[in-house]
């Protein structure tokens, strides 16, 4: 039961992180597009800043319930007098979720710091250009994100 229960928190926080990018970046972003810079950019600020809070979150959970999951498998089957070998699926999962992990801490703790020097200052040209730097660094890690859901599901 505990089993079932945290690969369902592990699940939902998948949801949450990787549905926010695509919501921040199909969505908001284009949206945003036809305020004024000032607006926009304050509208953003305010949006990820409340995002960011969810994400981490989301990250602690997906880190320890993925981390807690793994070991247990692992510890069963060499309980059971077998090899523990991981799936390729979950090696993927493992390797890009750091990597997610990593670039969300890079978005979080320097672009999104430029972002609020940049608004608290009122410079749009250097909150243009740390938003610009975010929605790059999104994009990417919804790929992963992607990537990752498909390894997960079809390699297992």
């Amino acid at each position: 039961m505990l089993y079932a229960i945290l690969k369902l928190l592990h699940v939902l926080s998948i949801i949450v992180w990787v549905g926010g990018m695509v919501f921040a970046h199909f969505c908001l972003r284009p949206a945003a597009q036809a305020l004024d810079a000032p607006v926009r950019q304050r509208l953003v600020h305010d949006a990820l800043q409340r995002f960011f809070r969810l994400v981490s979150v989301a990250v602690v959970v997906v880190l320890a319930s993925g981390v807690w999951m793994i070991g247990r498998v692992a510890k069963e089957t060499v309980q059971a007098g077998l090899s523990f070998s991981m799936p390729l699926g979950w090696t993927v999962m493992v390797v890009l979720g750091l990597l997610m992990m990593g670039i969300f801490g890079h978005i979080r703790f320097a672009l999104f710091k430029r972002l609020s020097r940049a608004v608290a200052a009122s410079d749009w040209t250097a909150g243009g250009a740390a938003l610009a730097s975010i929605r790059t660094w999104v994009a990417i890690n919804l790929g992963l994100g992607v990537i990752i859901v498909v390894a997960t599901l079809l390699l297992g």
